[in-house]
Order: structure tokens, then sequence, then C-alpha cells
């Protein structure tokens, strides 16, 4: 593969939304200005499950300033109903709680919200059942899970294997229910306006792929593609909720159905964002190891159990990593699914990743103590030499390197062997380390435009999304490093469905999916036009196949070290260091990327000491529906965080050497900070969030 010549690639150049978004004048979704808005607010079921049996909107109606009132018995009918979490008010069937079975539009958002209270329903309550744990005798095995991994793997006899080892580790490790919180709540606004071979839908939706929203929304509505437009040129973060549309966008449309020509506007609350906009399924993992006396892995199994919904299914594909991490002589993987009356789980940063790391790296911390064996010593010694799910050579591993240049830098050499060791006065002092994967995909199916115009300026197109990530700018230096030109000759436009067809920035792929495109497109425009085109040349080029993607196993690794401190009297902990290092190509700019990459790592330590969402199984709903109640990581939790970059350049990922960098920095993360814990206290928690409680026996 040809790789870019570097020359603004891999510099820390400033955001070029930088000025936008600190002045207010980044416009994102709720806040685009149109003429005479109106105001939608949803009516939620306040029941688990069971079904609508009437609904009372005489009062909402008689409301000075209301426009419409749409039930489960009179919104207008959607072409598609095969997806159950978008398929709304189509039928009385009430799922879960928190569902939307109506909506009240007005002419301010103050009335839509007051109409919304004065409807009444009245239910036939049927018994739910929402209470996930690894008991249960209706689990069952998905055809595959996501990403289309398979759902089981087993190579060789792990139990004879686990029978012969010499050390053994055999534990089971959860992880809670979360939920992403993005700075910007989900929100949309829909208009329907006539057009020459039909209606026209233009919708502004904070959206992590606007092109993809328009595939999966237009047959619902009855559309072509081409009759939908969408439009995302800020997003203030999604962490994978904002990857797919949900039911939000469709209420948004439906509504504005119902208005004759004007635009409904509607942002989810935070507390709604609990039921409506996904979440990371809580898991249940066992995991055994078998080692030989040297510590060397003979035998991995690790089994995985997921929460899903009855409503749509999604498999979380925790036990994927085990696959290919570390050399075993025997492995065996599952996934079993919960199927419950809860809403439908989704992608969040790093699904399976994340959730999976976590297991394996306590275990494989476990596996380190009852060996005696440091444990960055015995990842190293369990390092395959290709990938050991495919048999293909690494693209670039690089994880010893991590591991080594992390404990370099950490001052992992003073860390004594034995647990509860140090102390800072009234504190206990520990450290842990973990490894880090995430896969370095490129998706197909985007396509750049460059455009040499009579300024001398050259306009790149593409329909790709910026959401916080920094991809204005990246892209920026890919398309002048391709090109050959300043980084000020590049006039970039994404966020738009009018702009060539961009896959979703989802599982760390948008910078090499979209740059690969970018690529491609300023070398053809080249080929066809020379150095000295005339003003108006043009020329469009898609992401290539890549030959190597098929010969190689293409991933990130990185690895975590975390100081962790624990009072002795009340068990508070505090995260007083924490260093990743990360093999994940070449940097596109170094500013964006260690945003990425400590963005990830506090989500990792949030994971550890904060993140949960608490069900009530008695109600059917999760009860910790704002940042007050459900905590996640701030300032005051976060002293010393650091995050480097080994000097790598993947020449088998894509034209620019790249490789993802929104995603690795949350996996392992939490399991460093559990092994620190451990190692300050002596005691093994093998959950998360980890609580002050559970720290009592130490």
């Amino acid at each position: 593969m040809t790789l870019v010549d570097p020359k603004v690639i891999g510099t820390s150049a400033e955001r070029l939304d930088a000025h936008d978004k600190v002045t207010g004048s980044a416009l994102y979704a709720f806040e685009y200005p149109v003429e005479e808005p109106t105001y939608l607010h949803p009516i939620l079921s306040t029941i688990g499950r069971g079904r609508v049996r009437a609904m009372h909107t005489a009062d909402a109606e008689a409301l000075d300033g209301v426009l419409a009132v749409l039930t489960v018995f009179d919104a207008p009918r959607l072409a598609d109903t095969s997806d159950g979490e978008l398929a709304i008010l189509q039928d009385p069937e009430v799922h879960f709680r928190g569902q939307f079975v109506g909506a009240v539009v007005a002419e301010t958002p103050e009335v839509a919200r007051h109409g919304a209270s004065l409807v009444r329903v009245d239910y036939d309550v049927e018994s739910h059942d929402t209470d996930f744990h690894s008991g249960r005798d209706d689990l069952y095995a998905p055809e595959d899970v996501n990403a289309g991994f398979p759902t089981d793997t087993e190579d060789g006899d792990v139990d004879a294997a686990l029978a012969a080892a010499a050390v053994r580790v055999d534990q089971v490790y959860s992880t809670a229910m979360e939920h992403n919180n993005p700075m910007e709540p989900h929100a949309a606004i829909a208009r329907w306006t006539p057009g020459g071979s039909g209606p026209v839908l233009t919708l502004h939706d904070s959206t992590q792929g606007v092109h993809s929203v328009r595939q999966r929304l237009a047959p619902m509505f009855g559309l072509e593609v081409e009759q939908m437009r969408v439009i995302a040129p800020y997003v203030g973060g999604g962490f994978g909720s904002k990857g797919l549309p949900h039911a939000h966008d469709v209420l948004v449309v439906l509504a504005a159905q119902r208005v004759d020509g004007r635009p409904v506007k509607f942002a989810l609350t935070r507390q709604q964002m609990f039921a409506l906009s996904a979440y990371r399924t809580p898991t249940v993992q066992h995991i055994r190891l078998g080692a030989d006396a040297d510590g060397r892995l003979t035998a991995l199994s690790h089994e995985a159990i997921v929460q899903s919904a009855k409503i749509k299914e999604f498999a979380e594909q925790a036990a994927v990593p085990s696959r290919l991490m570390y050399s075993a002589g025997t492995r065996y993987t599952t996934h079993r699914l919960a199927s419950l009356d809860v809403p439908a789980p989704s992608w969040m940063r790093a699904p399976g990743e994340t959730p999976g790391m976590f297991a394996a790296e306590v275990a494989m911390d476990e596996l380190a103590e009852a060996c005696g064996l440091d444990p960055i010593a015995l990842r190293i010694r369990n390092e395959p030499d290709v990938d050991p799910s495919t048999g293909r050579p690494w693209s670039g591993r690089r994880l010893t390197d991590c591991l080594r240049e992390g404990a370099r830098r950490f001052g992992w050499a003073d860390r004594d062997a034995a647990a509860r060791a140090r102390s800072d006065s009234e504190w206990q002092v520990g450290m842990g380390v973990a490894s880090a994967t995430y896969p370095a995909n490129t998706s197909p199916g985007s396509v750049a435009r460059i455009v040499y115009e009579s300024d001398g300026t050259y306009t790149v197109e593409i329909g790709s999304v910026d959401i916080g990530t920094g991809a204005w700018t990246a892209l920026t230096q890919i398309a002048a490093d391709a090109l050959g030109c300043p980084l000020d000759a590049i006039v970039l436009q994404i966020g738009d469905t009018n702009l060539p067809s961009a896959t979703v920035a989802g599982g760390s792929t948008g910078t090499s999916s979209w740059g690969s495109a970018i690529v491609a497109a300023a070398r053809a425009f080249r080929d066809q036009h020379g150095t000295s085109p005339a003003p108006g040349a043009a020329t469009s080029a898609g992401t290539p196949d890549n030959p190597d993607a098929d010969k190689f196993a293409l991933h990130s690794f990185g690895a975590h070290f975390v100081e962790a401190h624990v009072h002795r009297d009340t068990c508070e902990i505090r995260v007083e260091r924490m260093l990743g290092v990360f093999a994940i190509g070449r940097v596109i700019n170094t500013r964006t990327v260690r945003s990425q990459l400590l963005g990830g790592m506090t989500m990792g330590i949030s994971m550890a000491l904060h993140e949960s969402s608490v069900n009530d199984p008695r109600f059917g709903h999760v009860v910790t529906q704002d940042l007050a109640s459900y905590h996640v990581s701030t300032h005051a939790d976060i002293r010393y965080l650091d995050a480097v970059c080994l000097d790598d350049v993947d020449e088998h990922a894509n034209p620019m050497g790249s490789k993802g960098a929104g995603e690795i920095g949350i996996v392992g993360a939490a399991a460093a900070v559990a092994n620190a814990v451990r190692h300050a206290t002596g005691v093994r928690v093998r959950k998360v969030p980890i609580h002050l409680d559970d720290l009592l026996p130490g």
C-alpha cells in the first residue's frame, strides 16, 4: 500500500472548528434556526408491560397553543415496522416503561410539556420481567453477536486442559449497566415540504451518521432516499448512542406530518435519555484460565451473559477479545442473552471490548498472582506470534512495547510484588496494569469529491460527521497531504446527505474510512487534472478495497498503568496517577488523538468507580435518571492523567498508516483500576463499579 507523505499529518494542528464552538456560532441540531418552529413533548408509558386501553386527550387539545396530539390510536402509519425499537405508535402494545405512547406538539416547549401532562392514559397491565441475572433458565444463544462475530468458538478440549493445568483461575466477573451521556442530548428538527416528485423530509439530527439515518428512516416513511435530507455539521458527543437512529427520530418525523409543513423541534431531556437513547448492557462473565508452572496459558474459557430486549435483540460481544489477546493451547468462548422487557441496548464506546477486557484483564492479574509472576511478565510470556482467532500475522501488534515503555515511564520497577506493602500516611497505595486492544477496521462505502476553486482552494466534500472527535481538522490534514498543498488551501464540507455518501462515525473507523476515500479522490484528481488544474476541475472516488485486510490481523493495542490510593478507614478510592501507552499506527493529529485517549481513560475510571444504571425490577425501569444520581468521573476524580503513542506506522491499515483512537482508550482501563485497588488493599473485587463496602473485608 502506498502511504501518504506526511507533512501536516502528525502535527498538533489547532482544531478548525474551535473558534465556532467556543464562540457559540457552531449550530447543533436543536439550535438550527427555522421559521415558525413548533415543539414536541413526548408521552411516555408508566408501566413495564401491557397495552394502552385508552388515551384521554381532550384537556390537552383544548389548551391554547397546542397544535396536535398523537396517540397510539391515530398516529400516521409507517411503511416499515420491522424494527421493534423504531416502530412506535403503531399499536397499543407497551414493551417497556418509558416507551413513547404519544406526543403533544405546541407553539412553545412549555405548552407542549404542559399539554403532555394533561393526557391521561389507561392501561391493561401485564407482569413485566426486567431482572437480569446469570441464573435464569431462559438464556439463549443468538445467531451471532455484534459486528457479526460467531456466538461461540471452541478450540481443543478446554475442560481437559484445565484439569491438567498446574495453576488455575476460575472466577465470575460482572459489569454494570451504563448509559451514554453525551453533552448534547439526542435532538432533532423535522420538516415536511412538497417536492417535484413527492414530499421531501428534512431532518436536522444529532447523529453519528447522516447517511445511515437516511438509509434507515426513508423507507419507514415510504420515501426514496433522495426524498430525505439529514444535516449534522456539529454533534456534541455520541459514544455510540447516536450511531443508529432511535425512536425519537421517528416520533419527531411522525409529528411533523401533522403540522402542515411547519418544522417540529424535539430534544430529549436527560431523564428521557435513560430509556430512549440506548445503553451498555450489564454482563456476567465466567472466566477460567489454566497455565503451566511457568505461567504459560494452556486453557482459556470465557463465557459471557448479557442483557437484551424483547423488542429488539442486541448481543454485546464481550468474549470476543479473549479469542485473540493471548496465546493459549485450548480456547472456549460463548455468549448467552437474557431477553427482558427493557429498552433495547446498543453501542457504547468500545462495545464488547470494554466489558470483556475488564473481566479478562482482572483474570490475568489473578493468574499472575497465582503463578507468583509480575503481571507484565505474565502478559509478555503469553504473547501470540499470530492472531489466534484467524492464524493471520499481525499488521503491527506492539503490545509488549506498550507494556515495557509504560512500565519505564510509570516507575513500575519500584512496585512491591506484595499487596498492601506500601502506604502513604492514611492511604494504602497500589499499582495495577491492564492491556488494551481494539480492531483497526475500515468500512467500505464512503465517497469523497474534490473540486478546484477559482480562488486556488480545494473544496473537499464527504458526508461524514464530526461528533466532537476532531474530524473537521483531521480530514483537512489528510486532504492537504494527499493533494500536496497547504492546510489553508482545503475547504472541507461534511455533515449533510447532500454530500457524497459516508459511513457512520463508529467502531473507530471514521478517520480510516473517510480518510482513505479522500486520499483516493486526491490521487485520482492529480491523475486526471495534474498539479495545475483549471477552476471547476472535479473528481470523486470511494474508499478502496484493502487487499491486506484479508492477509493481516489489523488491531490496535495499548497498556494502562494506574496508581490507586485507598483510605485506611473510609475505603475511599483515588486514582492518583494513570498512564496509557498505545500503538495505534500513525497519529493524524497529536492534539485531538491525545484528547480522545484521555477521554476514553476517564470513562474507564468512571466505569471502575462510579457509573451504574440502577434498575428497579418492581417498576421495570432505571431509577438513576440524571447526572446527580448517575455518577460520572469529574475533574476532582482525575488527578494526573497522560496518554502517549508509540512512533508507529501501520502500512497495512490504510494509506495514512493510521488506526482508530476513539475507543481503545477505555478498553482495559477499568481493569487497571481494579488491579491497582487489589494491590493497595489485598481485596480482589470482580465487579464494577467498585463500592466502598466491597473493600471492608480488607
